[in-house]
């Protein structure tokens, strides 16, 4: 195999990882809301982790055998591979909007790495990269603020957080390119405060993107950090690398168009985001019942009387003869006396009849 060929390989595969940890990191967000950030105590998220750190590696090696111009395009296929995965793996099917917004910005972002031509790599004084390090962290800082303040918005806020992300994971790679410049072979105390930077931006990037996908779903985010990573590390070349388009004011004006396609895909896969929130979050109007009084409840309706009828008949003897006896029989007066059961007897109030002496207790009928 051609080094151009395992170049386009590991590029491939080094997409298809990035894509998987974007899956896993969304997945882990909506099973998560209440950790935004870092849900270490998810083994998915340290997977997630994992898979973009293979990602990251992919790409460096791919770069090592291919030119930046051929690895730089095909990282931008890591969008078009997470929807159909996302589809497959978790049911997370994309619409059409979805599809077109994804592969403009693919198409953009691919046409305009391209065209940005290679230079003699030049290293950054010192203070440079702590100019280039404050205002790229501060823009960081700013757009993680704005996001959390557009709490109410999920999709702006996604969007915003994504930038942040991007943003960061673009400098991480300059910082990166700096350090490739400067090797001499071993890692010396002035390169601690560079490797420190990246560390730092690279972890701000992967927190940034996990709160990204929490409420905003898999594709906005993703093509949003996929788009402004390679750009912020093309426009720091540009401007401090010495790096050029190619084909002079040709390339430059279809560099910017490219711009424009990929801008105009991200700004479909936001909009389509936010039509989908709004119908998930619209809660259908219920007609209020009217408030009826109880006592119209009550009206109408027949009226029911309750009657209970006892059966329970107790014999008192008017004299010490006890008529179920035969006569001569003399009961004793501390004998006691014993109930007879009758069959049903109808008693209303104030009734009481008597039958050879015997006296029928019935309470008053119940209504």
């Amino acid at each position: 195999m051609s080094a151009l060929a395992l170049s386009v390989l590991l590029s491939l595969v080094s997409a298809v990882a990035y894509a998987g940890g974007a899956i896993v990191q969304e997945r882990v967000a909506v099973s998560s809301p209440s950790q935004e950030y870092a849900p270490l105590r998810r083994p998915a998220w340290w997977a997630a982790v994992a898979l973009n750190g293979s990602g990251g590696l992919l790409h460096v090696v791919a770069l090592a055998y291919g030119p930046l111009s051929l690895v730089q395009p095909l990282g931008a296929l890591t969008i078009v591979f997470a929807l159909p995965m996302a589809a497959l793996f978790v049911g997370r099917k994309a619409g059409a909007t979805a599809w077109r917004g994804a592969i403009m910005a693919t198409v953009g972002l691919a046409g305009l790495l391209s065209l940005v031509g290679a230079s003699e790599s030049q290293s950054l004084e010192t203070a440079q990269r702590v100019g280039v390090a404050v205002v790229a962290g501060g823009v960081v800082v700013a757009l993680m603020i704005a996001g959390r303040a557009a709490h109410r918005h999920p999709a702006v806020r996604s969007v915003l957080l994504a930038v942040g992300s991007g943003i960061a994971f673009g400098m991480s790679s300059v910082f990166t390119k700096l350090v490739t410049v400067d090797w001499d072979g071993g890692v010396s105390a002035g390169d601690l405060p560079t490797l420190g930077t990246i560390g730092v931006f690279a972890a701000a990037g992967l927190l940034l993107s996990q709160a990204a996908y929490r409420g905003a779903g898999l594709a906005a985010p993703l093509a949003t950090l996929t788009v402004v990573n390679p750009v912020v590390a093309a426009a720091v070349g540009i401007t401090m690398f010495g790096e050029t388009f190619r084909y002079g004011t040709t390339g430059t004006a279809l560099a910017l168009s490219c711009g424009v396609v990929a801008a105009g895909g991200l700004i479909l896969l936001t909009t389509e985001r936010m039509a989908r929130t709004e119908k998930e979050t619209v809660v259908p109007e219920v007609a209020a019942e009217p408030v009826v009084p109880a006592g119209e409840l009550l009206t109408g309706l027949p009226e029911q009387t309750v009657r209970h009828e006892q059966k329970i008949v107790v014999t008192v003897p008017e004299s010490p003869y006890d008529d179920e006896e035969p006569p001569g029989r003399l009961r004793h007066p501390a004998e006691p006396l014993r109930p007879v059961l009758r069959g049903p007897v109808r008693a209303d109030a104030g009734h009481r009849p008597a039958s050879h002496g015997r006296q029928i207790l019935t309470p008053p009928a119940l209504r």
